[in-house]
C-alpha cells in the first residue's frame, strides 16, 4: 500500500498572502490547492493514508481545516515544531520525519503541496506498478532557460534513469522533473539514511538525486501540464483557469 505525503511549508514569494496561511490551502475556484490534490488520490484503492507534514505556525489551521473534511481515507497531520523560514527542516528532512514518526515501512508518494495537475495520478501509480521501483515524473521542457532552474534526467529506452542534474549549466537532455515521486518500500533503508551520506535536505528533488545514484528509477512522462503556483501571477493565473 502507498502512504501518500505532502510536505507544506513557508512560501515566501506568496507574501504577504502567505504570511500567516499556509499556501496549500489557497482557494482556486470551488476547492484549495490541497483538496484538488486529495480529490484525485484519495479514491485510488492502492493509497492507505494522506499524511501532511507542516510548520508549528500552520499546523493549527491545517488542522481546523482538516475538521471540515470528508475523504476515504485517513489523514494525519504532522507538526515539524519550526515556527519561521530560516529554521525551517527542509523538505528531505520533513519527509524523515514523517517516516519515522508515522513508522512507515511501505511504499510512499511524496507530492509538492503546490501544484495542481491537470492529469490524474491514476496513470502514475499503474506506471509504478508496473516498473516495481521507485518512480519520477518528467515532462518535455524545450527551454534552456526553464531546464537550468530544474532538474533534468537522462532516460534509456525504457525510461530508466541514468543520469540526473539539479539545475545544469548544461543540461542532458530536455527531460525536466518536477516534484512527483512515489518510493519503493525496497528504497527505504536508502532513504532513512540519505543524510549520512550527502543528501542535501531542502529540495524535494535532493532526495530523488540522491537515490538515481543509489539505486535504480524510472521517470513516467506527464501525459497533460501542471500549475506551479510559485508566485502571485501564477496564482491568478490557476485562479482564472478555474474559476
Amino acid at each position: 500500500m502507498i502512504n501518500l505525503i505532502i510536505a507544506a511549508g513557508y512560501a515566501t514569494r506568496l507574501y504577504p498572502l502567505t504570511e500567516n496561511f499556509p499556501k496549500p490551502l489557497l482557494e482556486v475556484g470551488s476547492r484549495n490547492i490541497l483538496e484538488r490534490i486529495l480529490d484525485d488520490v484519495d479514491p485510488l484503492p492502492e493509497v492507505e493514508r494522506h499524511i501532511i507534514i507542516t510548520n508549528h505556525k500552520f499546523a493549527p489551521i491545517f488542522s481546523d481545516w482538516l475538521k471540515k473534511t470528508d475523504y476515504s481515507k485517513p489523514i494525519t497531520i504532522i507538526d515539524d515544531g519550526t515556527s519561521t523560514n530560516e529554521t525551517r527542516l527542509g523538505a528531505v528532512c520533513d519527509l524523515l520525519l514523517a517516516i519515522e514518526q508515522e513508522k512507515i515501512d511501505d511504499d510512499i508518494m511524496v507530492l509538492a503541496a503546490d501544484n495542481i495537475l491537470e492529469f490524474s495520478l491514476r496513470g502514475f501509480v499503474d506506471f509504478f506498478k508496473e516498473k516495481g521501483t521507485s518512480v519520477i515524473m518528467c515532462h518535455h521542457e524545450p527551454e534552456l532557460r526553464k531546464l537550468q532552474r530544474t532538474g533534468v534526467i537522462a532516460v534509456d529506452s525504457d525510461m530508466r534513469v541514468l543520469e540526473m542534474q539539479e539545475k545544469p549549466e548544461k543540461p542532458v537532455s530536455n527531460w525536466a522533473v518536477p516534484p512527483f515521486y512515489i518510493y519503493s518500500h525496497s528504497d527505504l533503508p536508502l532513504i532513512r539514511d540519505c543524510m549520512n551520506h550527502g543528501c542535501g535536505f531542502d529540495a524535494p528533488g535532493n532526495l530523488a538525486h540522491y537515490l538515481a545514484d543509489s539505486s535504480t528509477l524510472h521517470a513516467w512522462r506527464m501525459p497533460a501540464g501542471r500549475f506551479d503556483i510559485g508566485s502571485l501571477d501564477s496564482l491568478r493565473e490557476a485562479q482564472e483557469r478555474f474559476s
